[in-house]
């Protein structure tokens, strides 16, 4: 019985070694094929072309690339919408959780539909001929993408675009439900949702990325600070104001956060999703010094915007404050959004830090004033989207393409950044307000005062998104 213990484990012990002795002559074989890799190639390889597919050009794989880049970006956008909902619903109160994520969702859905029938060709409709600076107003708008249908050259470059901008839309859009939330009848939301994405958004579009007058000028906005940001921003400042405060708001004592988790995981998922706003902005996968400058520096502003604010407030209130936190990270992700391809990482840095700042003091501000922005809408992008545009006049890289006042510049770009932030803010604030003064009119801006007293999810929706926590009160019978 030994000797047959004894036998076997003399096969195991030659088996091990045999399969340890295979192993190293892998391992050195495989050292040996990596350093025959890396030598010099014969001169006849060296200077051998890649080889594409036949009837596939080198240039042609690089737009295909390109265009990878821009969607995947694009879906990144689009995903933030998660985050807004997810960030507004936890820093409002319990009882308007339900309502707000309908509208953020609904945004999505009447913000795709408009600007694909009028949005789009408003936002990249064709310059006149013969004028001088840009235009005012488009000379062609090719509504509903000009019936592309996917069989012409050019219509998936056009499909890749559209949806691309379709979610910068979107995301000006829902920044206006978040100052408005609580209080805002659902009809009047679709409302102005159709307008904002169909007219007042598409036209700041015009005016700049698609090459009008102000584009003209010289005015450096990549990736939205003023234009998708700071238009939200407005829009959302002044349905705030026409609306009137939630029932029961005491100035001075917001209401707490219902759901600190829930609003910090939408932040999370907000960052992430800037990347692809402003590394995406690029319009391109070629130049690996602007992707990686602009995502180093998107990066930087977060994380400095986040630590202003929340230092800021410490001096002044003595508590870590976390909605400021979260807030701040957002104020320096809009800040450095139009000056994320123009400015160094220190001055990222700097643009990140002092927004942070802005974000306080403006949302002490718009207190003051009495108007009610339930989650700081207008202070995150619309304060700090006009500060973050107007920085790159004073900070901006001569190198970069950005001649600011401290990089030997003059105050050139700085007063061009001026005039675009005034007339984007005149724009939408004079829209917004003619806009939302008549839905106030034909009653179907504010909710019934019902919902005011029950809930608006209660009213509205009849649901809530705790009906174990927060049962659902009845409205009284008329």
């Amino acid at each position: 019985m030994n000797k047959g213990k004894l036998g076997m484990g003399n096969k195991r012990k030659i088996f091990y070694r045999f399969i340890s002795l295979f192993f190293g002559l892998v391992i050195l074989y495989s050292f040996g094929f990596g350093t025959i890799a890396q030598d010099e190639p014969p001169a006849e390889d060296a200077a051998a072309e890649v080889v594409v597919e036949e009837g596939i050009t080198a240039t042609e794989v690089q737009f295909n690339l390109d265009q990878t880049w821009i969607l995947i970006a694009g879906f990144m956008v689009f995903f933030m919408q998660a985050g807004f909902a997810m960030l507004e619903g936890g820093m409002i109160r319990e009882t308007g959780v339900v309502n707000s994520l309908a509208e953020n969702f609904m945004d999505a859905c009447i913000t795709g539909l408009v600007f694909f029938l009028v949005g789009y060709g408003i936002a990249y409709g064709t310059i006149e001929a013969g004028l001088d600076g840009g235009g005012w107003t488009p000379g062609a708008m090719p509504l509903m993408l000009g019936g592309a249908d996917g069989t012409g050259a050019g219509d998936g470059a056009l499909f890749v675009s559209f949806f691309f901008q379709f979610a910068f839309a979107g995301a000006a859009a829902t920044i206006a439900t978040g100052g408005m939330a609580e209080r805002t009848n659902f009809v009047g939301k679709l409302i102005y949702s159709a307008i904002l994405g169909a007219i007042i958004y598409p036209v700041v579009v015009f005016w700049t990325w698609g090459g009008g007058w102000i584009a003209a000028q010289g005015f450096v906005d990549f990736a939205g600070s003023t234009i998708v940001h700071m238009t939200g921003g407005i829009v959302a400042l002044v349905g705030a104001y026409v609306l009137g405060p939630r029932a029961g708001r005491v100035f001075g004592r917001p209401p707490a956060a219902s759901n600190l988790g829930l609003a910090a995981l939408g932040t999370f998922i907000l960052w992430f999703g800037w990347y692809g706003f402003n590394v995406g902005s690029a319009l391109g996968a070629s130049d690996v010094n602007v992707l990686g400058l602009v995502a180093v520096n998107t990066t930087l502003a977060a994380t400095a915007g986040a630590l202003g604010a929340m230092f800021h407030t410490y001096f002044v209130t003595k508590h870590w404050n976390v909605s400021f936190v979260l807030n701040g990270s957002l104020a320096g992700l809009v800040a450095i959004t139009a000056g994320c391809a123009s400015v160094t990482p220190i001055n990222a840095v700097i643009i990140g830090a002092l927004a942070g700042v802005v974000l306080v003091i403006s949302i002490g501000v718009v207190e003051g004033l009495k108007i009610d922005d339930a989650v700081g809408a207008f202070s995150v992008h619309g304060a700090c989207g006009a500060f973050g545009t107007l920085m790159i006049g004073i900070v901006g890289s001569e190198a970069l393409g950005a001649p600011s006042l401290f990089d030997g510049g003059g105050l050139g770009l700085f007063g061009t950044q001026l005039i675009g932030v005034v007339v984007v803010a005149v724009w939408a604030g004079v829209t917004s307000y003619i806009m939302f003064t008549l839905l106030n009119r034909i009653d179907v801006l504010h909710v019934h005062p019902e919902a005011d007293r029950i809930g608006i999810d209660a009213y509205e929706h009849h649901a809530s998104v705790w009906p174990n926590v927060l049962p659902l009160n009845e409205p009284d019978q008329e």
